[in-house]
């Protein structure tokens, strides 16, 4: 059994936490792979705080692990979610797209671990300051808004200038992913993508099947122009909304062109027009299955592989 600071700061089996996907982070997903051993989040992303509410209370009807809730710091409804955080006993927060700290002290008090997902050092830095309990750092390999730096240069160089847990995130869809986070210095993951394809995961079955149609080249990042990189599957909407980047469209009409494609991806499964976010390791998968035997698998394979490993260098 792998036990790191993750699994005893958590109090979860395992050191794997599931990415809160936007429109897709539900509570059946969250509570399986809590169940499982993992850390299953809510995403609270394109959503109002009545429905973050409602999934709130049916995660705790199919599970009594700890779960977390994903928010993005730029939300409009950003007062409320950090307030239906401490009224609902939220665990474990995780966040993106900008700092938390204004919300900080009030989840610490709260009982909250903060958990930021960051692209860069000076990032994770400001945040373990403002007083997060760990880090993601989070590799351009990951489906959804991406930085700049891949996993394996990002995680070592934040774990080298932080002294708070490091958990890797992006590129990372099994075993010989964990281990290889293991060994950048990391204390658990954070997978999105592989469980976009578990069973308890309810978006559309277009959506799944251009999963299981992806090659090692099938993503595509666009939104740099807006300062905004999200990376996707490459559909029509995708290289339409690329081309029109390098084009004389405003800024303002290029943003509008994007509105509700996510939804479009999930809910419609419209390949024309959707946005089906998802990683680069989206073409390492080709089949659905319970979100309890993705994070079995998982922990199984990187625990061969880590013992594999120190047989084949001790001496």
């Amino acid at each position: 059994m792998i036990k790191t600071k993750i699994t005893e700061l958590l109090g979860i089996k395992y050191p794997l936490i599931q990415g809160g996907m936007a429109h897709i982070s539900d509570a059946a997903l969250a509570g399986a792979v809590s169940n499982a051993g993992g850390l299953g989040i809510i995403t609270s992303v394109n959503r109002d705080p009545d429905f973050l509410k409602k999934e709130i209370e049916k995660i705790r009807k199919i599970t009594e692990k700890p779960f977390g809730v994903n928010i993005m710091m730029q939300s409009p409804d950003i007062e409320k979610t950090a307030q239906i955080i401490v009224d609902e006993g939220v665990p474990v927060v995780t966040t993106g797209a900008g700092s938390p700290a204004r919300f900080m002290d009030m989840w610490n008090k709260a009982g909250a671990k903060v958990i930021p997902v960051i692209a860069s050092v000076a990032m994770a830095r400001k945040v373990e300051q403002a007083g997060a309990c760990a880090i993601v750092a989070e590799g351009c390999e990951s489906g959804g808004h991406v930085g700049e730096m891949t996993t394996m240069a990002l995680v070592p160089q934040v774990c080298d200038n932080v002294n708070i847990p490091v958990i890797a995130a992006g590129g990372i869809a099994d075993g010989r992913g964990v281990a290889a986070s293991f060994m950048l210095g990391a204390e658990g993951v954070q997978i999105g993508t592989r469980f976009l394809t578990a069973d308890e995961c309810l978006i559309h079955q277009n959506y799944k099947n251009l999963i299981f149609k992806a090659s090692d080249i099938s993503t595509v990042v666009t939104g740099k122009r807006l300062g905004h990189p999200v990376r996707s599957i490459k559909t029509p909407f995708s290289r339409n909304y690329s081309k029109s980047e390098y084009s004389s469209i405003s800024d303002e009409e290029l943003e509008q062109s994007a509105v509700g494609a996510l939804y479009k991806a999930v809910a419609e499964g419209n390949e024309k027009e959707g946005c089906f976010l998802a990683g680069q390791v989206a073409g390492m998968l080709t089949h659905s299955e319970p979100a309890s035997e993705i994070v079995k698998s998982i922990m199984d394979q990187t625990e061969k592989i880590l013992e594999g490993g120190c047989k084949r260098w001790v001496k």
